[in-house]
């Protein structure tokens, strides 16, 4: 098996392996349980328990559910240093969550932009723990979708809705239509975050290893791991077994955005707008992409597609052949960035 500690000894590498905190390993980044000033968290499962210690072992004392919104004040590790994700976040109230179910998220509001809109759009970022995409520029309109944290999408123009205030015309890629989000909630992704992450170095000397047994993706650059994150790749479900392929593909084709939907809801099925950063390796749609219905990396939990945390899909997206315009909603190419599968 490859080197994968790229500096790290193994028993650090374990060590945050195990604790759930293998996220960012870049060179000179200094990981931290503290989350800084602001952060919240949005619970993204039906239901969840709060309990009184950070453990599912521990007294249960409060229930959230799904999209509320809480204060994060602090981390903890579980005591098991057995579990594959042994974060949990403490609240105001002093009650511990499983992290795995809740999504870090903030509430930052955005001055509407009235500029020029290319033909292709302007790409924008949820800012917000979630917003409702409306059928038309008014809060009385039917939602069409909830739009979460980190999702992208596509705006075509700001429009001055039935209460005054500024709407963005949103482009669904799936369905070819048209939803209006509040202005405010969205922000217009600048190009130079959108920029080629070492562009000097020979596409042939970069390549991605996913190593399914332990839920990572590791990056390199001539044989040297400049980035790791846990993953959640393909899952058996109890409607059908999801596996991600073994095996060497590449990134030929991208998009900073998609909405990807398929199956029945009511079964196995999907409807996700807006999931960030997408790297597809196969035609039949196996992909690396941000996520945000969950943040339970270190486990298979996917219908076969490789789960990142939306940070570290944005980083693997831009470190990647081929480059995405800023302003082109994809980019497909006969080569790419190697990607090495291995059980």
């Amino acid at each position: 098996m490859n080197d994968l500690h790229g500096g790290l000894s193994r028993r650090d590498f374990l060590k945050l392996s195990g604790a759930g905190l293998l996220g960012l390993l870049l060179p000179g980044r200094a990981l931290s349980l503290l989350p800084d000033p602001g952060l919240q968290g949005r619970i993204t499962s039906g239901l969840l328990w709060a309990y009184d210690e950070p453990s599912n072992k521990a007294r249960k004392i409060k229930m959230y559910w799904r999209d509320l919104v809480v204060p994060i004040t602090s981390t903890a590790l579980d005591d098991d240093a057995s579990l594959y994700n042994r974060v949990w976040y403490e609240t105001a109230d002093r009650a511990y969550l499983y992290s795995g179910w809740v999504q870090p998220v903030r509430t930052v509001l955005n001055t509407p932009y009235y500029g020029f809109f290319p033909a292709d759009g302007l790409l924008g970022e949820v800012t917000v723990p979630f917003t409702d995409a409306h059928e038309k520029a008014d809060k009385a309109s039917r939602v069409a979708y909830r739009m979460y944290y980190e999702t992208t999408h596509w705006l075509m123009e700001t429009v001055v809705g039935a209460d005054g205030e500024a709407w963005y015309r949103v482009f669904d890629d799936k369905w070819k239509k048209f939803y209006f989000a509040p202005a405010k909630h969205l922000r217009l992704v600048p190009d130079e975050e959108l920029s080629p992450l070492s562009p000097d170095v020979p596409v042939e000397k970069k390549r991605v290893e996913v190593q399914l047994d332990n839920q990572l993706m590791l990056a390199y650059e001539e044989n040297r791991l400049v980035y790791a994150a846990r993953v959640a790749s393909g899952a058996i479900f109890r409607v059908g077994t999801y596996t991600t392929p073994t095996g060497t593909f590449m990134t030929y084709h991208k998009r900073p955005t998609r909405h990807m939907a398929a199956g029945d809801l009511a079964a196995s099925g999907f409807d996700l707008p807006g999931v960030p950063w997408v790297l597809y390796i196969t035609e039949s749609g196996i992909s690396f992409h941000g996520t945000y219905w969950h943040n339970d990396f270190g486990r298979p939990r996917s219908h076969g597609c490789i789960n990142l945390s939306p940070a570290a899909a944005k980083w693997l997206f831009r470190w990647t052949s081929p480059t995405v315009d800023p302003r082109a909603q994809f980019a497909y190419e006969s080569k790419g960035t190697v990607v090495n599968i291995v059980k």
